[in-house]
């Protein structure tokens, strides 16, 4: 029974619609790395259809010469916990060495780069500005830039599609590695399209945004048979979790509408429990309540439900939590990125005495929002008008620019 089910699963994995970046190159026969010595910059998450590692792929072809693996946050095999340093190491399988870009350093170092010829870069992303690793891609690009490394990325699908863009872009003095680049917070595009995107248009000019902006030899190996309406789950891939709270395509698919409101300190978002970033709750709230009221709104394309649980692990760990969990039935309508910001509306309609403002740390609330009118102007009433004309003043002007870099439709 077991056996059958897994050769189910495999044959599954293997009808899948889109191939990735990964195995388009392993049929090109790995033509962009041939007579280099390679450098690779992934995680967990690169693997192809039947869960062989990139870092194995590439290290088990006679025609690739991998020399050196780079380290983002979590590690290379995603032995880091979310926020701990990666310290610099050996790959117990593959005996190459780990250079760390998520401890002294975020880029890496001429040091780091010697006797390289192309850094390969295989991670999946989630679509949202604040995940580091598209930081790490574009530090990574400015570092091989100045070497004269060439860069090759593999393309993986965005979860939330090609089409959802949402955010303002990141204002002058707000960017930070979660928020490098000026481009919205929910983007929509693939990572291999947003590389092309920050290596032309002079957006991969560092953290701080002051910096000269620097272009690489790009290559971007496209995936075949994705399309820009499809969510992650009509892909047919399997899920890797790229770092330890997105263990799922409804995690990654929920991240851009809930990661935000935790900067508050009101709410917990699922992170701790086993639907991270499904949820809003605290031990304070009447469930029902605050059901009626986000009822109340009508906001298209989500439905919620009453959630009662215990976190298994964080600062409410064993704490009886009530609230709601949410869930899309219209992605392309929903307002995701705002779900949270009328949620928290809801809460303080209800409970005005818990009113997070002034917030006592705020820095990280700019910083993944990219500016700090979000934070001043809903502290005011707590109301989603205050925001929703700078939330979205960016759209159209980045999706006429955005849709020049297009790999698919």
């Amino acid at each position: 029974m077991i056996i059958s089910a897994l050769l189910l699963l495999g044959g599954l994995l293997l009808r899948a619609q889109v191939i990735p970046g990964v195995e388009v190159l392993e049929e090109q026969g790995f033509a962009p790395l041939l007579g280099k010595r390679v450098g690779l910059v992934t995680n967990p998450s690169g693997v192809d259809r039947r869960f062989r590692s990139t870092i194995d792929i590439l290290h088990e072809a006679p025609e690739v010469n991998l020399v050196a693996l780079f380290g983002p946050e979590h590690g290379v095999r995603g032995e880091v916990y979310a926020g701990d340093h990666v310290a610099d190491s050996k790959d117990a399988r593959t005996g190459l060495p780990v250079h760390s870009l998520y401890g002294a350093t975020r880029e890496p170092s001429a040091d780091m780069l010697e006797g390289i010829d192309v850094m390969v870069y295989d991670i999946q992303d989630v679509g949202v500005r604040c995940y580091t690793f598209i930081s790490t891609l574009g530090l990574v690009m400015r570092a091989c830039a100045r070497e004269g490394i060439e860069v090759v990325v593999l393309d993986r699908p965005n979860p939330l599609g090609g089409n959802k863009v949402e955010g303002c872009l990141v204002q002058d003095g707000f960017h930070s590695f979660v928020s490098q680049y000026k481009i919205p917070f929910i983007y929509g595009l693939t990572v291999g399209e947003l590389a092309r995107l920050i290596n032309e248009e002079g957006l991969n000019c560092g953290q701080k945004g002051n910096l000269k902006p620097l272009r690489c030899n790009l290559t971007v190996v496209p995936m075949r048979g994705w399309r820009r309406a499809m969510l992650y789950q009509d892909t047919g891939l399997p899920w890797i979790l790229p770092s330890p709270n997105i263990p799922s395509m409804q995690s990654a698919l929920c991240y851009g509408a809930s990661g935000i409101s935790g900067e508050f300190g009101l709410l917990n978002s699922g992170v701790g429990y086993t639907i991270p970033f499904e949820t809003f709750a605290a031990e304070w709230v009447d469930a029902d309540k605050l059901l009626d009221r986000l009822h109340s709104y009508r906001i298209p394309g989500v439905v919620f439900r009453t959630i009662h649980y215990k976190p298994l692990s964080g600062s409410k760990k064993d704490v009886l939590l009530h609230g709601v969990q949410f869930a899309y039935t219209d992605f392309e309508a929903c307002p995701v990125s705002l779900i949270q910001f009328y949620v928290l509306q809801a809460v303080n309609e209800l409970y005005p005495e818990r009113n997070p403002y002034p917030l006592r740390r705020y820095g990280m609330l700019d910083k993944v929002c990219g500016t700090d009118y979000v934070r001043t102007a809903f502290g005011k009433r707590m109301k989603v008008a205050d925001i929703v004309e700078v939330w979205t003043q960016d759209v159209e002007a980045f999706r006429q620019l955005s849709a020049r870099y297009y790999m698919y439709y």
